[in-house]
């Protein structure tokens, strides 16, 4: 069969559809909940793994079925113990997640793109071309592969996971929501919803759209200006998204789910770093319950911006609280490997073409 037929990648599949297949196979259709459950909840990635099923059946299966598991590619292991992983696809494509270890928890940052078509000129993956959307299980072995990293490493479980790695999760709004539903269900990994988190570099009609289906996880908000002539320098995104068109969407949203939202923000050396800047910030602000995360930049090859001074960090940070702004300063993680987005996958894969 497999000779001449094309597998199936059987996480494509929902529980019902398997059913289907299993039955056309000459398998009993309660199988499905079998498989589906070391699929997504035992994180199975052999056929051959799946013990309670008989011989006869894994190798049917087998016949049928493909599993594109991601594996990991290489590994960097900060002083500050981040752990920076690329992965490999099924296809070759390479992409890339991090463990990021703290006192009271343990994150996983995970892509949802291969590569990024938004071209924000800060961030590494904004000069890789979009290959091609991440598939939910996709996303999901990123987390399985992290938490497996952390258990290893650190002998703890994962406790959080952020959406923050490369290419725009609401550019892929289809897969990036089974993925979460895989990830919280009982019948998957089962994590709490609002230990998640999905960064969007704002595209105003999908967060209306995280609205309308009340989603949840969190929301973070990339914003790293606020006004339009700087954010419209930084991230061209926001020429067709601009900050009254993102105020309303997020309005919109907090009505629908009454969920407060984070605003990230990179404070760049003469860039966005004066007190007009940070009245602009605290103003914007005001359109919803919200907190900052001010977060410290990363360099990069490809791009001029550097870190604004600390005692600038600090005034700007200090003058958004005097606002009655929530506000957290963010210290770079892993500055001795490449921890900025994209950056390493970058590098594998221009390692590759040079072999």
């Amino acid at each position: 069969m497999k000779d001449n037929v094309k597998l199936v990648d059987i996480r494509s599949l929902s529980v019902d559809q398997l059913k289907v297949k299993l039955t056309e196979m000459g398998e009993q259709a309660f199988r499905a909940k079998q498989i589906y459950e070391w699929l997504w909840q035992k994180s199975c990635t052999s056929f051959d793994e799946m013990s309670n099923l008989s011989k006869a059946l894994r190798e049917n299966l087998k016949n049928h079925f493909t599993i594109n598991a991601a594996q990991v590619r290489q590994s960097q292991i900060s002083n500050d113990k981040t752990i920076k992983s690329t992965f490999t696809l099924y296809d070759g494509n390479v992409i890339e997640g991090v463990l990021i270890p703290a006192d009271s928890r343990m994150t996983a940052c995970v892509s949802s793109q291969v590569g990024c078509s938004l071209t924000c000129k800060f961030c590494a993956t904004g000069y890789m071309d979009r290959k091609r959307n991440l598939n939910a299980d996709e996303i999901y072995d990123q987390v399985v592969l992290i938490a497996k990293q952390a258990e290893d490493h650190y002998q703890q479980p994962l406790s959080n996971i952020v959406y923050m790695g490369m290419g725009e999760p609401l550019l892929n709004y289809a897969n990036m929501m089974k993925s979460i539903e895989r990830i919280t269900s009982p019948t998957g990994l089962n994590m709490a919803a609002k230990r998640i988190t999905v960064s969007t570099a704002g595209i105003a009609k999908m967060i209306k759209k995280l609205g309308d289906d009340e989603v949840r996880f969190n929301l973070a908000l990339s914003l790293h200006a606020a006004n339009d002539e700087k954010r419209n320098e930084i991230m061209p995104i926001n020429e067709q998204n601009t900050l009254k068109a993102l105020a309303e969407a997020l309005k919109y949203y907090y009505a629908k789910t009454k969920n407060a939202v984070t605003f990230e923000y990179i404070v760049f050396h003469n860039f966005n770093d004066e007190l007009e800047d940070a009245k602009d910030l605290a103003k914007f602000c005001k359109h919803i319950p919200c907190k900052v995360n001010i977060i410290e930049y990363n360099p990069i090859a490809l791009a001029d911006f550097v870190n604004a001074e600390a005692d600038k960090i600090d005034l700007f940070a200090d003058y958004l609280r005097s606002q009655g702004v929530v506000t957290n300063v963010r210290r770079s993680r892993g500055k001795d490997i490449d921890a900025a987005c994209g950056q390493l996958a970058i590098k594998d894969k221009t390692a590759e073409e040079v072999e």
